[in-house]
This record gives C-alpha cells, structure tokens and sequence, in this order.
C-alpha cells in the first residue's frame, strides 16, 4: 500500500523545513511513503528546500493558482503516481506530523474512505475569540449542508483513499476545505473525523487576512456547491414559494372581484402574475439544472473509469517491464 503525503506551497522556504523534518517516512500498514511538494507559483526559495530535503515529487505552477488549485493539482498528480491513501497537510506546520498513523487508521481499518483531522479549536492559542466562534459557525453550516458530522471542516490535515480522491472535483479558486465535505456528503462518501493536534504558530494565516472577506467567500462556496449537488432543490423550493404566493394572491383578487368588483386591488394581480411567472420559471431551471447535474455525473463516472484503465495499463507495462 503506496501513501503520499502532499502538501501545497507558496513562498514556504522558511516554513518547509521543519515541516518536512517532521513528516513520518515509513508507518505501519504502509508499505510506501512519499512525500509531494506542490508549489504554486513561490518567489523565493520554497523549490530548492524541497530538493535539498529529500521531496520525492514536485508539482510546480508557473504562477499562483491559490490554494484550491494548488491541492487539486497535487491530488491528482497523487493519482498518477498511483497512490492508495493521500495526506494533505499544510506547509506551515500547523499540524503534527505524529498524528498521521492515527488521520489514515479509520481508511487502513475500511471504516472510512475520507478523515478530517479535529483541532482542539477551544484550546489554540493563536486563534482568536472571533476566528473560534466563525470556525464553529462554518463547521456548523457544512454539517447541515453536507450532512455529515465534521466538527472542524476548516480543517486542511485531511487523508483519503484513493477511491474518494476520484471523486472530489474542486470548483472554488480560493478554498478546497469547505467544498470537498460537501461534495464527500452529496457523494456518499464514508467520511469521519479523527482528534489531532497542533503546533504553535510559525506565520499568520494567509487565507484569513480579512475575516468579512473570509465569511463572504466561505457561504459563497457553500451556495455554489449546493446548486450544483442538489439543483432541483435549489430552484424548486424558492419557485413553489413563489408560485403559491402568486397563486394565493391571485385568489385574493378573485374574492375581492366577485364581492365588491375588485375595485383598488389591481396591485394584487400584477403581483400575483409576477410571482406565478417567477414561480414558473424557477421551477423549469431547477429541471434543466437538474438534467445538466445528471450529465456532469455521468462524465465524472466515465473519467474515474478512464483513470482506472489508464491506471491498469500503466501497471500492464511495469510489469512487462520488470519481467523483461
């Protein structure tokens, strides 16, 4: 069993090296362990301490992506080389690498196929009142969302096997946390959560630099995900409201016109007419984005299929090779 430990980068020459001095390179029930270093676009040295401390994989972008595409672009070069459980974990070494052997336990006991590391949010130090109360808010709104039952869904010290790793496609340029748990939940993927802990602060967090612009991008990424996982829901819910409301007024006016003449109620219809229009047409997008929803799974289907075959087939010529 192959286990790759990625971690995204930017500008980490400083960061790097004691998170990669920390990094386990043999565990138990792993018969391989590799290390990758996506960076995404560094100005500085980030690239050379990678080499110099023994990083077996690098995935470079020329420039910076941001932090959703730097994890997908590692997640899937992870895939490529044919690994069977990925760890993500991050370059600042927030999280203690010692924690690994217990983040990969629920997946190497087949209880899980997807495990988020729970930090003791209560007790950081570095995290302020305000950023505990928005972390708990956020993991909050994901649960109901996603219907699981993640505690911290900030979290990025995360390990999935290579089954749910196919199938999580990040849409957000900015964050890959709050999605992924989402998608997992929509997807049906077993997904659990495991205690771990912390180091202290090395830097400031580069994805909280304002919290407004935090809070807004963060429900922006949860109303993305769940038109595009539950569209019929979406827009049908919003349109029968609307229809019924239309609808109501509509019987409104009627009552007025067969008792009185309807006389000073005209307000009513031309709302009434709005409301059943808008109803109407909700109710139609959530169809149409519902059969577009059914074809994008369908595609991702046929590309895990496509990954596997050239999977097989990449193993197909290994072994002629070794027998050769």
């Amino acid at each position: 069993m192959k286990l790759i430990i990625q971690i995204p980068c930017y500008n980490e020459e400083m960061t790097l090296p004691l998170t990669l001095k920390e990094l386990p390179d043999a565990i138990e029930g792993i018969d391989c362990v590799e290390w990758l270093i996506i960076d995404d676009g560094s100005t500085d040295n980030t690239l050379s301490v990678a080499k110099t401390h023994g990083v077996h994989h690098i995935v470079q972008h020329t420039m910076n992506l941001g932090l959703a595409r730097a994890f997908t672009s590692g997640l899937r070069h992870c895939l490529d080389l044919d690994a069977d459980i990925i760890v993500n974990t991050d370059a600042d070494n927030q999280y203690k690498a010692a924690d690994i052997p217990s983040l990969i336990g629920p997946i190497l006991r087949g209880e899980a196929d997807f495990v988020v590391g729970e930090r003791p949010i209560s007790s950081i130090k570095h995290f302020s009142p305000i950023k505990k109360l928005l972390q708990r808010l956020g993991s909050l709104v994901v649960r109901l969302v996603s219907k699981t039952h993640i505690p911290d869904a900030p979290s990025g010290f995360r390990a999935m096997s290579r089954d749910a790793a196919t199938k999580l496609n990040v849409f957000n340029d900015y964050t890959y946390t709050l999605e992924t748990i989402i998608q997992a939940g929509q997807e049906g993927i077993a997904i659990t959560s495991v205690p771990i802990r912390t180091n202290n602060e090395l830097r400031p967090s580069r994805l909280i630099r304002s919290i407004p612009r935090y809070i807004v991008r963060s429900v922006i990424s949860i109303v993305r995900i769940f038109l595009i996982y539950r569209p019929y829901k979406a827009f049908l819910i919003p349109g029968l409201l609307s229809f019924f409301l239309g609808f109501a007024l509509g019987l409104r006016f009627l009552y007025y016109y067969l008792t009185d003449g309807g006389a000073g109620h005209v307000q009513s219809v031309i709302l009434a007419a709005l409301l059943l229009g808008l109803g109407i047409f909700l109710s139609v997008t959530g169809i149409l984005a519902d059969l577009i929803s059914v074809n994008r799974k369908l595609m991702e289907k046929l590309d895990r299929k496509v990954q596997d075959v050239d999977r097989k087939l990449r193993e197909l010529k290994r072994d002629q090779h070794h027998d050769k």
